[in-house]
């Protein structure tokens, strides 16, 4: 019988507390060694004691004191991308996997439905952003089938679900996601928009994806979205279609045809995503952390395997 891999969480607020009791609660191949913090008196670094986890609230520099440091097989950075530099350059000599579950865009884009196969070698990966997870795989879904000229994606969340990691990082949530879209999802271009809803009660995590491809086979495209969506929920299970893909013919005259740079006929196809939450930390409105933790845990258990 294999023993679990060691994990260590550095970032003991929203995200970072949430994928703690994901690897407690749901995982059989990893094992909480520490929970990383820098402010003592944080939920999340009281909740790692209640459930026996080490703590430390001096950042990546407490976590290289600890007793066990040396077997600790993966770190989950959950911080911001601003701090996930320091850390992971602070980690380096060390030769841990190292998660980023931030936006600074460090190491390859991964997206486990799509891409993670082809990384599992790689020291450090970057986890893109939430709208990213939910939004590059169907991308991917169409690109496959048919080359998308121009992908743009709109992420609608919960105002209550972004804290001030997010608020602080929504330039680099923007950047990122685009530049996913293309490097992962396979579009030419790609655009991405992010709304903070302030809806009271809250509303769950809704995607949007637009993508401009040239003309084909319908339900070659649509068979290839529903399939995509049913592996993403295999790992986050509040995904799923909103309705039914929409798919409409544009011609070469159309302004979206011409800003696709669309030569000649083409359709416009139109994905609508809901995410809801598992609720094991955080409210089911907050589908949009829950994708990014749950798609992390399953990037950490591929690489300790």
């Amino acid at each position: 019988m294999a023993f679990p891999s060691k994990v260590a969480i550095i970032g003991s607020g929203n995200i970072g507390t949430d994928l703690m009791i994901k690897v407690i609660r749901t995982s059989r191949t990893l094992e909480m060694a520490a929970m990383v913090g820098i402010d003592p008196r944080s939920d999340g670094l009281a909740r790692a004691r209640r459930l026996g986890v080490a703590t430390t609230h001096e950042g990546v520099e407490g976590l290289l004191d600890m007793d066990g440091f040396q077997d600790i097989a993966v770190v989950l950075d959950a911080t911001s991308a601003g701090a996930h530099r320091h850390n992971a350059e602070v980690l380096a000599p060390y030769r841990k996997k190292i998660i980023d579950l931030t936006p600074a865009a460090l190491g390859p884009y991964v997206v486990p439905a799509v891409n993670l196969g082809e990384h599992l070698d790689s020291p450090g990966v970057n986890m893109v952003t939430c709208g990213g997870q939910a939004t590059v795989p169907i991308v991917a879904a169409v690109s496959g089938v048919t080359p998308v000229h121009y992908a743009e994606i709109v992420a609608s969340i919960a105002s209550r679900s972004a804290g001030p990691g997010t608020r602080a990082n929504i330039d680099e949530f923007t950047e990122t996601t685009a530049r996913a879209l293309e490097r992962v999802g396979g579009a030419a271009r790609g655009k991405a928009i992010i709304i903070l809803n302030p809806a009271d009660p809250p509303l769950i995590m809704r995607d949007t994806v637009y993508c401009v491809v040239g003309e084909g086979d319908d339900d070659m495209l649509v068979a290839s979205v529903r399939r995509m969506v049913a592996e993403v929920a295999a790992y986050v299970p509040g995904y799923r279609l909103k309705q039914d893909v929409q798919i409409r013919r544009i011609g070469p005259g159309d302004p979206l045809a011409g800003f696709a740079g669309l030569r000649g006929p083409g359709r416009l196809v139109s994905v609508f995503l809901e995410v809801e939450g598992a609720a094991h930390y955080l409210p089911a409105y907050a589908g949009n952390l829950d994708i990014m933790t749950s798609a992390a845990l399953r990037v950490a258990e591929r690489l300790a395997a």
